[in-house]
């Protein structure tokens, strides 16, 4: 069993140091661990503290080409775009698919939101929310949120399911499977239970082990999404990047 590729890392795009590696630094301990591939997934633009800015694109597509001929890792460059409304909306436009190879999307904190309704609804209610018993409403008013932002975009990735945002799980990995979308399976947290991660698998959802590693020795360390597919026995099948590349829905 090898791992091709990990398709969730930050880089010092990612401001104030949270990211704290170059893209050539991440490439070259993908190399080190034999890794085919990476993508370079900073922070979306509307994180107030950590996300990527739009004029430093030209800066990250320069590094990437530069990494790429010194490691030979192919390199792919992405967003971990956030979720901005209750009705969907993420932190991208249209013209940014001009330089996107891959989009990840995953709820954070602290986030530019279109109006005061969606601040307080999805990021205070979530913040301040219990993270173990959600209201009903609250889960269901997530929920929502996803559906419509995987309806509305090509999301090749939901990053960290339920992370700070408690979801219907089976209901966004169903529509995530209609849309050609993958589960993540986090390196650092999976906040599903070993049920529905079996519903999942049965029902043919598909996944994806990433870092999501902030410094470059963490490139490549997918142990917790690795343990648990060998511990449920989850068809490595499903899983697009052990053994294979994976073919992301954006690019379809």
């Amino acid at each position: 069993m090898i791992l091709f590729g990990d398709y969730h890392t930050h880089t010092k795009y990612s401001r104030h140091n949270h990211g704290k590696g170059t893209v050539l630094e991440n490439a070259s301990v993908a190399a080190n661990k034999g890794l085919k591939q990476i993508a370079i997934t900073d922070h979306g633009f509307n994180h107030m503290f950590y996300g990527v800015r739009r004029k430093d694109i030209p800066s990250v597509k320069e590094d990437i080409l530069n990494a790429k001929e010194v490691t030979g890792v192919d390199i792919l460059l992405g967003v971990e775009a956030n979720l901005i409304s209750l009705d969907g909306q993420i932190d991208v436009v249209e013209t940014d698919f001009e330089f996107l190879d891959i989009l990840l999307m995953g709820h954070h904190r602290m986030i530019r939101t279109p109006t005061m309704k969606d601040f307080n609804k999805l990021i205070i209610a979530n913040m301040s929310g219990s993270p173990y018993a959600p209201s009903q409403e609250r889960k269901n008013r997530n929920t929502t949120a996803f559906l419509k932002a995987l309806d509305k975009y090509p999301i090749d990735v939901i990053t960290h399911l339920n992370y700070g945002c408690p979801t219907d799980t089976l209901a966004v990995a169903r529509m995530a499977k209609e849309k050609g979308t993958l589960i993540e399976l986090n390196g650092k947290r999976i906040n599903f239970t070993d049920e529905e991660l079996e519903i999942m698998a049965s029902e043919g959802v598909k996944f994806i082990v990433n870092s999501d590693a902030h410094s470059p020795e963490r490139v490549g360390e997918c142990n917790n999404g690795l343990d648990v597919i060998f511990r449920l026995g989850l068809p490595i099948s499903q899983v697009v990047n052990i053994d294979k590349l994976p073919k992301f829905a954006s690019k379809r």
